[in-house]
């Protein structure tokens, strides 16, 4: 009995110096930066977690792609819509100056599944899509409200794509903190919001992005699946751009998994600066789950 208590304090006690270890790293990386970081790391097996500014709010941008996708497929679940289901596009729907595989694929306009409009928005960030999908569950308010039933605090969705692109207030009106997005991400990969047909095609369509290929996946082991959500912004007048985001679950080649949540706000620095340090803060949580 003296012995097990002993290991479990050893245990704990090299668990607690590892983790000081990985925060100071942590810090080390983000303090020379011209920006506001923040980061939540969360084992699923484990439980394991480490934050470093990770209950302040940050703005979105696409991120909130994935929680748009949530409250879809909760109303596929539901009976209310089918993935199956088809929306036409017009061409006029099709709006210049705005990113959109879509209207690019299709100028004339074209017709596709909920599937499918899911597919452009979470793999490839598609904005069109985005706002057709916010249309289908009652507007940006909706998916707010279905947040707050289900008890996510840290969560606020206000403003469409077309409306952040009006005014660059606005996109600040949808944030959040990387500690609740943690939250979320495990909530999602415990089943625990979605039917497992529903759970599953959103862990598809995650794992298939074609953005942020520099940022947690950027310095991963190779046989790492990472199913995520990007968010980008442009940059102001003063060349300051709001944020540079990845979020998502990690699948180690080991089996393990952890979900981790990265903003880059207000930086000062370039696009390939703000990517390298999410690919290196990614490569921080290999010192708790890949071992």
């Amino acid at each position: 009995m003296f012995f097990t208590g002993l290991l479990f304090f050893l245990s704990a006690s090299v668990m607690v110096a590892q983790k000081e270890e990985l925060r100071n790293e942590i810090l080390k990386i983000i303090q020379s930066k011209k920006a506001d970081v923040g980061i939540s790391i969360a084992g699923i097996e484990s439980h394991d977690t480490l934050s470093v500014n990770g209950r302040n709010h940050y703005p979105m941008q696409s991120v909130y792609k994935f929680h748009l996708a949530l409250v879809v497929l909760h109303e596929v679940d539901q009976g209310r819509l089918s993935l199956d289901q088809k929306i036409k596009i017009d061409k006029s729907e099709l709006v210049p100056n705005t990113w959109s595989p879509i209207r690019e694929e299709f100028p004339e306009g074209t017709t596709l599944t909920i599937a499918e409009l899911l597919k452009y928005s979470v793999s490839q960030s598609d904005n069109i899509a985005c706002d057709i999908l916010f249309s289908l569950v009652g507007g940006a308010k909706s998916v707010n409200d279905y947040f707050s039933k289900n008890h996510f605090k840290d969560i606020s969705i206000l403003a469409t794509e077309a409306e952040m692109h009006k005014n660059w207030d606005v996109l600040f009106t949808n944030w959040t903190s990387p500690e609740e997005t943690s939250n979320l991400l495990n909530a999602f990969y415990n089943r625990k919001l979605l039917s497992v047909k529903s759970n599953d095609f959103l862990w598809k369509i995650m794992a298939d992005t074609t953005t942020g290929k520099k940022r947690i996946k950027g310095q991963l082991p190779e046989g790492t699946i990472v199913a995520h959500k990007t968010g980008t912004s442009g940059a102001n007048e003063k060349g300051i751009s709001s944020a540079t985001n990845d979020i998502g679950i990690v699948t180690l080649p080991n089996g393990n998994h952890f979900s981790i949540s990265v903003f880059v706000s207000n930086s000062s620095e370039n696009m390939e600066t703000n990517e390298k340090i999410i690919a290196d803060l990614s490569e921080t949580g290999l010192g708790l789950f890949y071992k």
